[in-house]
């Protein structure tokens, strides 16, 4: 071997021992002690890394909660538990948070719903908007290609005979990820108290909404009126009823008479199926306001 090789040799060799020494020491001179807070959050959490909470997995959430960017609360999947765990951990007092359930704002399965077209094409509600804005005769209502159900991380949403998605509510955490990948806004997070929802978030009134389906609803007002509901326990925001759930002690009870009045069935009662009407009574479309 000749000298200019072994030269050669010796210098890398040196350098590679004086590049390591140098790295070794800098890790010494900058490095950041992790707070041990943050391990023992990470265990107690589920590690489901759904990202529900807003965090790069159960991790940067652990670190988070540490750094004050997150509440304790923030991991839904692990609810009330793991957040007094979390609180215990950091020396705080949980308050107590509602859980939430995620509910389908739409009632236009196969039998009550047209359709405008045949749409062929990838099985994905959001690649189907994409299409002159999906094949449902209903601009508002559910497409039906499950994309929520692929984007739910605790199997708690399929498809039904129907074609809707179908919540398992034992299996649903209220995380929102399905809410976030449904590109019609028709799921939405509701209390796991509030027993009744509006089904249908079509902003269309009366004729347009009979022309595309049975069951939307056709902004009539007539639950929102006095004499109906009391406590403006419903109001009208432009043509849809909203349901103001924290004025009432007793929701179904308090909503009974608009649940039958509805002359189009849109009101949804977790729990219960829907009944049918013999024959829909004629309202007048009229919004109020």
């Amino acid at each position: 071997m000749s000298f200019s090789i072994i030269s050669a040799l010796i210098i890398l060799g040196g350098l590679s021992l004086l590049f390591g020494l140098g790295l070794g020491l800098a890790s010494k001179i900058f490095h950041v002690e992790k707070d041990p807070r943050i391990k023992k959050i990470e265990e107690v959490l589920p590690g489901a890394n759904c990202g529900a909470c807003g965090a790069p997995g159960c991790s940067g959430f652990a670190e988070g909660v540490v750094q004050g960017k997150y509440d304790v609360h923030g991991c839904v999947p692990g609810g009330e538990e793991v957040a007094e765990a979390i609180a215990k951990i950091m020396g705080i007092e949980a308050e107590s948070v509602e859980p939430k359930i995620a509910v389908i704002q739409c009632q236009g399965g196969c039998d009550n719903s047209e359709k405008r077209a045949h749409y062929q094409g990838i099985e994905d509600c959001t690649a189907a908007t994409l299409i002159d804005n999906g094949d449902k005769g209903c601009e508002y209502g559910c497409l039906g290609y499950g994309t929520c159900v692929a984007a739910c991380p605790f199997d708690a949403l399929s498809m039904g005979e129907d074609g809707l998605p179908v919540v398992d509510e034992e299996k649903c955490t209220g995380c929102g990820e399905c809410v976030k990948a449904c590109p019609r806004n028709i799921i939405s997070l509701i209390p796991v108290s509030q027993k009744v929802y509006l089904g249908c978030v079509s902003k269309d009134f009366g004729k347009a909404v009979k022309s595309v389906c049975k069951v939307g609803c056709i902004g009539c007002g007539l639950c929102a009126r006095p004499k109906i509901v009391e406590n403006e326990i419903i109001t009208m925001d432009g043509k849809l009823p909203v349901i103001h759930a924290e004025k009432s002690k007793d929701l179904l009870k308090d909503l009974e008479k608009a649940i039958d009045k509805c002359p189009n069935n849109c009101f949804v009662v977790r729990g219960k199926e829907q009944k049918k009407k013999e024959k829909e009574p004629e309202v007048e479309e009229e919004s109020v306001t």
